[in-house]
């Protein structure tokens, strides 16, 4: 079947409904309307019904530009995506630390074992998506990330992103790109009190346990962390997967952890103590603090 007729067998939109559609998306570049209308558009070309985006300056903690508001009943969870979970998040790893940029599934970007991580379960869960996909747009000072998502109260049979509308994504993609750095590039600058924060997480993500693990077994927390299985572990690091065992049982007990779940808050809880210097375990600070 050819594309077009693909596409229009899944109610997906012709090129008169997008020109329609992004004509107020660009008369709102500049202006505070711009995330909504740009939003909006997107979420009616794939029936998105969550619709966020995410902007990543360099030093800067994310910022949300715009999120779809909330169903009713559920609560919004990028409040807590904000102050930490971020750095698992598959997305932003694709465009902070590999420089991809374009637009991705989620399957594509997440590693094996990512559904049994603890950021999958402890927040990316909460969040109630059924599929996600997202744009990723570099810019000069950072990137943006537009992630879509279908969640269970979807009107769609089965809440799922098809190969034919990750291509409208794509083939739409110059489009959206350059209306989103012609917003953001020369958009006045946003207040700058987080200046170097996302740095100083990355690099207490990067030391988190070194004072009281060896290098292979904070590689291979580092890795758990990020949502990897056994196997993927062994694979990237060149050992065995009874190898990644042992490294990952004697790196719970100097933590004094019993399971991912609790090696995830223990992580969590030690973000809000990284220090301002960089390369020194936040677990020193946070061990350090005063009894309640």
């Amino acid at each position: 079947m050819p594309s077009w007729q693909l596409r229009l067998s899944l109610g997906m939109p012709t090129l008169a409904h997008f020109s329609s559609a992004l004509a107020p998306v660009i008369a709102a570049v500049h202006t505070d309307t711009f995330p909504v209308a740009l939003g909006a558009l997107l979420s009616s070309l794939v029936k998105a019904d969550d619709v966020s985006l995410l902007r990543y300056r360099e030093g800067h903690l994310p910022e949300v530009e715009y999120s779809s508001p909330p169903i009713e009943g559920q609560a919004t969870t990028l409040d807590t995506y904000l102050t930490g979970p971020f750095l698992l998040d598959p997305f932003y790893r694709a465009a902070a630390m590999e420089q991809q940029y374009g637009v991705f599934h989620l399957r594509e970007l997440a590693p094996a074992g990512f559904t049994d991580s603890e950021y999958y379960k402890t927040w990316y869960k909460s969040c109630g998506f059924k599929d996600e996909c997202g744009l990723l747009i570099a810019l000069d000072d950072g990137f943006v990330n537009i992630a879509l998502g279908l969640t269970a109260a979807s009107k769609k049979a089965t809440p799922k992103f098809y190969k034919a509308h990750l291509a409208l994504l794509q083939d739409i993609f110059p489009v959206v790109s350059s209306l989103a750095r012609t917003h953001w590039q020369t958009s006045p600058q946003h207040k700058n009190g987080s200046h170097l924060l996302r740095e100083q997480l990355h690099s207490s993500l990067a030391a988190f346990g070194s004072s009281v693990l060896t290098r292979r077994e904070q590689q291979v927390t580092e890795l758990v962390l990020l949502g990897n299985s056994t196997r993927l572990i062994a694979e990237k690091l060149g050992i065995s997967t009874e190898t990644v065992k042992l490294h990952r049982k004697h790196a719970y007990a100097k933590l004094d952890v019993s399971s991912q779940a609790e090696l995830f808050l223990l992580f969590m809880e030690a973000l809000a103590y990284s220090p301002d210097s960089g390369g020194i375990d936040p677990l020193i600070a946070y061990h350090s603090k005063p009894a309640k």
